[in-house]
């Protein structure tokens, strides 16, 4: 989808009457191309600007200045207002149609499976009764996905990965931009999930859809049942989470972390490879990695137990 950039402002309630150029999607600063859009939002992302490629940047008057000659600066108080506004343009047109999908040799599909169009499955690959297989989706071969698993459109599945019945992957992720008197206004989420091979995810899961780019579970994990990751979240190799762990917004893994039950993160961290997160641990700053945490906010596991043993003990003494 091709938009030109003044029909995109004028939709969006931005002033611009410069070159009318094409516009083919959104992007973060760091990842968008000479056909896209950005924004800028966040005083932490100026080092940024000089440096985009982007084709237009949603950005305040105080920092135009900041961006290369090469970029058009749309100049609006509400950048990341502008943008939800804009992500609409780029949506993906959801239908019912459906079409049979590609697949390899030795498929084995249930009659009561729902795909959308232009999907392509790898060889041997199983998919069980009441699944939905939504637009553009890619299965890899030997990937066996048990009933009731919904795969939104662009979703990507590798080779030898299990989903266990009730999981959904590619849900919107939960972003809203919100205006001064206090209305939530969707961000579409454009981008999708990367699931790559070798992954067990248990059942009734949520994975998120990236806002751009890609949501990404790299290759070797397992998630247990009832675990939630946020859009734009990349979890390492051969990670492994246990139920009910929650990865807010952005969070990023080095490989072979262990989260333990009911344990999560904040958003735009990251946490280091081999760390371990024990049970019901919250996790509010990036952490190193090698290490074991727990509590509340996390902090070294043998200090939380130091801390624990001093507070029943000054609960003794009384």
């Amino acid at each position: 989808m091709t938009y030109k950039l003044s029909q995109i402002t004028q939709n969006i309630g931005v002033e611009y009457s410069g070159q009318d150029i094409d516009i083919d999607g959104l992007h973060t600063l760091s990842e968008a191309t000479s056909t896209q859009i950005s924004f800028f939002n966040d005083k932490k992302y100026a080092a940024q600007l000089p440096q985009t490629k982007a084709a237009a940047v949603l950005i305040d008057k105080e920092h135009a200045a900041l961006l290369p000659e090469t970029t058009i600066a749309l100049i609006t108080d509400e950048p990341y207002l502008k943008l939800a506004l804009a992500s609409k343009f780029f949506a993906h047109k959801l239908t019912t149609k459906s079409e049979a999908p590609v697949a390899g040799e030795g498929c084995d599909i249930d009659t009561n499976v729902r795909f959308g169009e232009n999907v392509t499955l790898g060889e041997n690959v199983t998919i069980m009764s009441g699944c939905y297989i939504g637009d553009n989706v890619t299965i890899g071969s030997n990937t066996l996905i048990y009933p009731n698993v919904t795969l939104y459109h662009q979703t990507t599945i590798g080779s030898e990965c299990i989903i266990h019945s009730g999981t959904v992957i590619g849900s919107d992720g939960y972003g809203f931009a919100h205006t001064r008197m206090g209305e939530h206004i969707k961000i579409y989420q454009n981008g999708n999930v990367c699931i790559e091979d070798e992954v067990e995810i248990g059942a009734n899961c949520a994975i998120d859809r990236a806002v751009f780019g890609s949501t990404v579970i790299k290759k070797g994990s397992k998630l247990d049942n009832l675990i939630q990751i946020a859009h734009n979240c990349e979890l390492g190799e051969y990670s492994l989470l246990a139920s009910q762990v929650g990865l807010a917004g952005s969070t990023t893994t080095g490989r072979n972390i262990v989260m333990g039950g009911q344990s999560a993160s904040a958003g735009h961290l990251h946490i280091g490879d081999f760390s371990t997160i024990a049970g019901k641990g919250g996790v509010t700053k990036s952490l190193e990695g090698g290490k074991t945490y727990a509590g509340f906010p996390a902090i070294d596991h043998k200090l939380w137990l130091k801390m624990q043993a001093k507070i029943s003990g000054l609960l003794k003494r009384k």
